[in-house]
């Protein structure tokens, strides 16, 4: 009786892998809602978003940089959704945050940067842990 109450005011199941469904759903859908502005926003906007690439030295057209960084948030947002190539759709989303986090808000505040360190520690977590069991990767690996 005292489990049953316990495991009700609690609500665990033992089955780890729908923690990881509704985190990678819930963070790959917030994600998107970040890609996707920037992936429709044209290559003005692309120019703008990649100067941050330059600031820190780093070569290349600016509006390629920018181009990516939609791509890794857009692309690699829906493929973490779905938990399709899960550990390259996470180290996409990791690099572009931690360029955003460490370098395009370097300066800003934490409270603007906890958004992009949200972001990039869910996104390293699901590189290193992999999508479980409920996902795409999981059906190609059978």
């Amino acid at each position: 009786m005292i489990k049953k109450l316990l495991s009700f005011v609690f609500i665990t199941s033992d089955d780890k892998n729908i923690g990881l469904l509704l985190l990678r759903v819930f963070v790959g859908i917030g994600m998107l809602t970040h890609g996707i502005p920037k992936i429709t926003g044209g290559p003005e906007f692309w120019a703008g978003l990649g100067g941050v690439m330059t600031g820190i030295g780093v070569p290349g057209p600016t509006v390629f940089w920018g181009f990516m960084a939609a791509v890794a948030e857009s692309v690699g947002a829906l493929l973490l959704v779905f938990g399709a190539c899960t550990t390259v759709a996470s180290f996409l989303i990791v690099s572009t945050m931690t360029v955003a986090a460490f370098v395009a808000h370097a300066s800003d505040p934490f409270a603007t940067r906890e958004m992009a360190l949200l972001y990039l520690f869910c996104a390293l977590f699901f590189m290193l842990k992999g999508a479980g069991r409920y996902s795409v990767d999981r059906l190609i690996k059978r």
